[in-house]
């Protein structure tokens, strides 16, 4: 009976597991699969998303084209993945659909990293670091306080717009906030007297001051309290859609391979002057991190 018994239930086991898998929970594995590197391949195109109006790293120029540091970077990343660059303006405001609603792959436009896209975005490393500064006519401000009730221009959506609405020091303080499509026209609006300060990324302040050769026009990178320490250090990373793993896994070891071979610094060199870029491998960035705690 006993062996009878036994058999019955290597019977019962085998059927069990040979039973077809019900449809939901194929799709569903189906769904859990990371294939988006597959995806990116098979298409054979990497479509970037980015604000174009965003010198040096990505911008359309007099000839109609979009150029820049993040997009030399691209496109020798999809020269080594085999794929195709497609470098896509977009609303910036309306980023995360645009990539969520795959009309882009990834947002790569010097893009800051912080908690709220970590949260709704598969966020690299950083590659570039960069610093939020004030540009102001003249010496004018010396100390935080001078910027009680002076009107600050900001790009609308931009990191420089979150660290002003978080800093009661300094956005608790100032008159007022215009919001601006683009950096250009407010540093513009600046020197025509209609600003008394443009809180912007110091690589594109950097960039459009160069263009805008007035000499009157001064970059205050400390913004600490005693206006000598820049409290507002910036990293850059590129954005993907959650659970694309395979893919960003993809992008970042391509950049370590141009870091290793040089292309990252030449191209860094390019367009700064001197490799300003901050890529390295995962266990090198949490060893460094561990050393500063």
């Amino acid at each position: 009976m006993r062996s009878g018994r036994v058999i019955s239930i290597i019977v019962c086991a085998v059927l069990l597991f040979s039973l077809p898998v019900p449809a939901a929970l194929a799709e569903d594995a189906a769904e859990s699969a990371d294939t988006s590197l597959d995806y990116i391949l098979e298409k054979g195109t990497l479509i970037l998303g980015l604000d174009a109006s965003f010198p040096p790293m990505g911008f359309t120029n007099d000839d109609g084209e979009v150029v820049g540091f993040d997009i030399d970077l691209a496109r020798e990343v999809c020269n080594r993945l085999g794929v195709e660059l497609i470098a896509q303006p977009i609303d910036w405001a309306a980023k995360d659909m645009e990539l969520n609603n795959k009309n882009i792959d990834c947002i790569w436009n010097g893009m800051s990293i912080t908690d709220e896209r970590i949260a709704t975005m598969n966020m690299t490393p950083a590659y570039l670091n960069n610093e939020i500064v004030m540009v102001v006519k003249g010496d004018t401000f010396q100390t935080k306080a001078d910027f009680a009730g002076a009107t600050i221009g900001v790009q609308g959506g931009s990191y420089a717009e979150e660290v002003l609405a978080a800093d009661e020091a300094l956005g608790g303080i100032v008159g007022e906030t215009l919001v601006f499509d683009e950096y250009l026209t407010a540093l513009m609006d600046l020197q025509a007297g209609n600003l008394d300060g443009v809180l912007i990324d110091l690589v594109v302040a950097n960039y459009r001051l160069e263009g805008l050769e007035d000499d009157s026009l001064v970059v205050v990178r400390g913004l600490g309290d005693d206006m000598e320490e820049n409290i507002y250090m910036d990293l850059y990373g590129i954005g993907f859609r959650k659970g694309d793993d395979a893919l960003s896994e993809a992008v970042w070891n391509a950049l370590l391979e141009m870091k290793e071979d040089g292309t990252l610094a030449e191209i860094s060199t390019n367009w700064f002057g001197s490799d300003i870029t901050v890529v390295e491998a995962a266990a090198e960035a949490e060893t460094e991190a561990e050393a500063e705690e």
